[in-house]
């Protein structure tokens, strides 16, 4: 992929961070909960959710490493406020994902069908072909059922109770866990599938 600059990366994975916490914020408040509202948090203005380190130090640096990661500042909810429980919080948990795939795929569908073709440059297309990659990778890393990712929201909501020394286990042990996650299990395992979603997706 044609490498773009470090500023729209930066700028791509802000609002594309925003818009999956976001998405947490407006499904906890569908389901009862108002805390992400009356926190001013439903918004996508960046300036809401910039998060020092996550959303400014980390992509600085990983873009000089030649891919931009980060995060932003989580969207409060109270679980005691959801209808629904378990369930209801593995729906909030989901909803940050599946914005992230919805935006990939919305775009991945633009650049397939040259929807742009005459209207923007050419190089418009290697802009979007990164929405795609970083909601991709933002998606598929979240939904990782290791604590504190979304995935283990959904995983221990379905988790019977008398399993719960799983969810303990991963909760006391997840920095190792993420650390053979990211080290050993991302490069050979889940890089490829992104790169097969991807092709599928422009194909």
């Amino acid at each position: 992929m044609e490498s773009i600059s470090p500023i729209f990366g930066i700028a791509i994975l802000i609002m594309s961070v925003v818009a999956h916490e976001v998405s947490h914020g407006y499904v906890a408040y569908i389901l009862g909960d108002p805390t992400a509202k009356l926190s001013g948090r439903l918004t996508m203005n960046p300036l809401k959710h910039i998060d020092p380190i996550g959303s400014v130090i980390v992509p600085i640096i990983t873009s000089i490493m030649g891919f931009t990661f980060g995060w932003a500042k989580p969207v409060p909810y109270n679980p005691y406020n959801l209808r629904g429980g378990d369930k209801a919080a593995a729906a909030v948990a989901m909803a940050g994902p599946v914005m992230n795939l919805f935006i990939a795929f919305v775009f991945g569908a633009v650049i397939k069908t040259r929807l742009l073709d005459g209207i923007m440059p050419i190089e418009i297309y290697g802009v979007l072909l990164y929405i795609v990659l970083i909601n991709f990778v933002l998606a598929i890393f979240n939904l990782t059922p290791i604590p504190p990712f979304d995935g283990s929201k959904v995983f221990f909501s379905f988790l019977p109770y008398s399993q719960k020394k799983i969810e303990d286990f991963l909760e006391n042990n997840q920095l190792i866990i993420l650390f053979i996650f990211i080290f050993f299990v991302w490069g050979s395992i889940v890089e490829p599938i992104i790169n097969i979603l991807i092709k599928y997706l422009l194909s």
